[in-house]
């Protein structure tokens, strides 16, 4: 959820931090108080479209930063944020930050670390979703609507998907490499020479496994021969010669055998040198042996620099290591087998594409049954939840169409089919709000207030689903009243039970049943204009709330109306949290 938001230099904001807490937080205020801009300073920090009308005027430069705590380990959140290389610790707390300069630059972070534009917005819509009039939202994008259906029975259509997933991409791969062997003729045939040429220059050079490390250990050895031999002399005589080392270590195990008859504590020590002198014996005896085996061979020398320059000269073209160029040697040897017995491997991939294509296709068949399975289900969901918002004669429905494939795809029902990540089914929402009226495209719907009330609808089923942690409503009650404003604020209050949603609104029954309420007032102090945030207190909201009853001053009647809206409000909620615990 959203836990914190700076503003700096934004618009008519000078600067103001708000702290947001979970449930449903509304914002109220006179129009041109500045409510939409801190809902355009959360989408900025989403990856929004930024520009320098919003750094405030006089200013060098807007600051943005929101805090974000996320407890579920599980949210995707993490996974992309590994993706980008972005650390998350372990209290899930993820730091949003834009500047937009005076002069049109924008500069962003996540943590700390720099990322683009387009990472931001990635990450951003992962965890805020912004719904208003005037926005084109995920549930407004057709391509989208596959991901939503799917997400409202996430555990079995993942499942599925993943099984289907393995042929798609098994099946793409052999796709690729029928491809490749099909090619013309003379591409094929220069493909050919290129490998060939390659292939004998790899087993002309007759590579041993591990031979570069190998030859390089001896070169060095040869190289560094007078300092190992001067090396290993000095040690052995500092050891073994006349009057040195062992003669010295020999009187002391002399001296220490005889003072250990009288006393025991000196046996323990004598026995230990004891073992210590024979192990320094047998390495002086070792040092010896090597040493004697020693040898520098400058034309050994002179084969080692020869071969290990025909190995390096070979890794700028074939691999970084001799292991590495025997991949490939063995990699371009089934290749070349492949091309000059072209048919045989030909008639072997037809096969290998209409087994694994059918696999696929049977896969994609099981998506497209759970996915009709999942439409009837969501279909009476959102049928209640529009019934509910006085939307009972509307009709909802899901249109799932195979996708039409070309004469090249694999037939499925009699015509081709073409496959995607998420199998053959194209999936659109229809809507229709008037009855003997044609269902239409969410997009289509034209009028303000039934849409507000259409899209809360499906907001309400999906927004446990989609994973994002604050929905963000912007004005999304404008044009209703009575008692459709208070289906809406009910349906509101919904999604926010167990996460966070903002809402802007000038709805009174909206705003009565808010967990949390902020006022936005704008303030003119020497000649220039502020925006205030301030958080009210139980009569300061009866006031708010009284007021945007009567849009003008307030009275008696207005107070009381907007004290028993909190009341039913309360008593609202209350049964919510009953239903739900």
């Amino acid at each position: 959820m959203l836990t914190e938001l700076s503003i700096k230099d934004f618009a008519i904001i000078d600067e103001i931090t708000i702290t947001f807490r979970d449930g449903l937080t509304v914002l109220t205020g006179e129009t041109g108080a500045g409510k939409s801009i801190i809902i355009d300073a959360v989408e900025l920090l989403s990856g929004g479209r930024g520009s320098v009308e919003f750094v405030r005027y006089g200013a060098k430069k807007a600051n943005l930063e929101g805090l974000f705590i996320i407890d579920d380990r599980s949210h995707p959140i993490f996974k992309k944020a590994k993706h980008y290389g972005i650390d998350i610790d372990e209290d899930g707390m993820i730091v949003l930050n834009r500047t937009i300069t005076a002069n049109g630059k924008s500069i962003c972070r996540v943590n700390g670390n720099l990322v683009t534009l387009a990472i931001l917005k990635e990450i951003g819509k992962t965890m805020i979703d912004i719904h208003s009039q005037h926005e084109t939202q995920s549930l407004m994008d057709v391509e989208r609507h596959i991901e939503l259906l799917d997400l409202y029975k996430k555990e079995t259509m993942d499942q599925a998907k993943e099984e289907y997933l393995v042929f798609y991409h098994q099946l793409n791969s052999l796709r690729k490499r029928y491809k490749e062997l099909t090619e013309n003729e003379q591409e094929m045939a220069q493909r050919l020479d290129l490998l060939q040429f390659q292939l004998n220059e790899l087993r002309n050079a007759e590579l041993s496994p591990d031979e570069d490390h190998l030859l390089s250990e001896e070169r060095q050895k040869l190289i560094n021969y007078e300092r190992i031999y001067k090396g290993i002399q000095d040690a052995y005589n500092a050891l073994y010669g006349e009057q040195k080392g062992l003669d010295w270590l020999s009187l002391a195990l002399n001296g220490l055998e005889q003072a250990s008859e009288y006393d025991d504590h000196l046996k323990e020590k004598q026995e230990s040198l004891s073992n210590n002198f024979f192990l320094i014996e047998e390495l002086t005896y070792d040092l010896r042996n090597y040493l004697d085996g020693l040898e520098f061979d400058p034309e050994r020398l002179n084969y080692l620099e020869g071969r290990l320059n025909e190995i390096n000269r070979l890794k700028k073209k074939y691999g970084q290591s001799v292991s590495e160029m025997l991949a490939y040697a063995s990699k371009i040897e089934d290749e070349v087998d492949e091309i000059q017995n072209r048919d045989s491997h030909l008639l072997k991939l037809e096969n290998e594409v209409f087994e694994v294509g059918n696999d696929t296709l049977l896969e994609a068949k099981q998506l497209h049954d759970l996915r009709k399975e999942a439409a009837t289900s969501l279909i009476k969901d959102i049928h209640k939840e529009l019934k509910d918002l006085y939307l009972e004669k509307a009709a909802f429905d899901v249109d799932i169409s195979i996708k039409k494939g070309t004469s090249n795809d694999l037939e499925y029902d009699g015509f081709p089919v073409h496959l995607t990540p998420n199998g053959m089914d194209s999936i659109k929402f229809l809507i229709t709000t008037n009855p003997g009226e044609p269902l239409k495209e969410l997009n289509k719907v034209a009028s303000g207030g039934e849409l507000s009330r259409i899209m809360l609808a499906l907001k309400r089923i999906f927004a446990k689903h989609q994973g994002v942690t604050s929905v963000i409503f912007d004005e999304v009650d404008t044009g209703v009243s009575g008692r459709v404003a208070q289906a809406i604020a009910e349906k509101i209050y919904g999604v926010a039970v167990g996460s966070q949603v903002l809402c802007i609104t000038h709805l009174p029954q909206v705003a009565s049943m808010a967990d949390t309420h902020l006022l936005i007032e704008k303030h003119v102090s020497n000649d220039r204009t502020s925006t205030v945030v301030k958080e009210l207190e139980q009569d300061d909201r009866i006031e708010e709330i009284g007021r945007m009853t009567t849009g003008a001053e307030l009275t008696e009647t207005s107070m009381s109306h907007a004290k028993e809206l909190i009341t039913l409000a309360e008593k609202h909620k209350t049964t919510v949290k009953n239903t739900i615990h």
